[in-house]
């Protein structure tokens, strides 16, 4: 590989590393908190559930109940759903 290929890599490298920097998984989330999903963690099936039940990248929503488990009662502008602890692990999310 050659040093400017070397240097796009870092470059796209360190872009993704400051859009997820203080990005958590929604699981760490707490009651009444606000958080925008930054990404989703999963494969391509994954992906498309999430997105056919209303959650995209730069989607807000709010932690209704959060239990000890992991599953996460959350609200977004389409309702309100409930994530298996798996699931909720996946999705990133930052405060705001």
């Amino acid at each position: 590989m050659d040093s400017n290929s070397d240097e796009k890599h870092e470059h796209m490298n360190s872009k993704e590393d400051s859009s997820l920097g203080s990005a958590f998984p929604l699981t760490f989330a707490s009651e009444g908190q606000k958080v925008r999903i930054v990404a989703l963690k999963g494969g391509r099936g994954f992906q498309e559930r999430l997105i056919s039940m209303g959650f995209n990248e730069g989607d807000e929503i709010e932690i209704v109940q959060s239990r000890q488990h992991g599953s996460v009662l959350v609200a977004s502008e389409g309702g309100r759903y409930v994530l298996g602890g798996g699931m909720a692990q996946k999705i990133m999310v930052i405060q705001i």
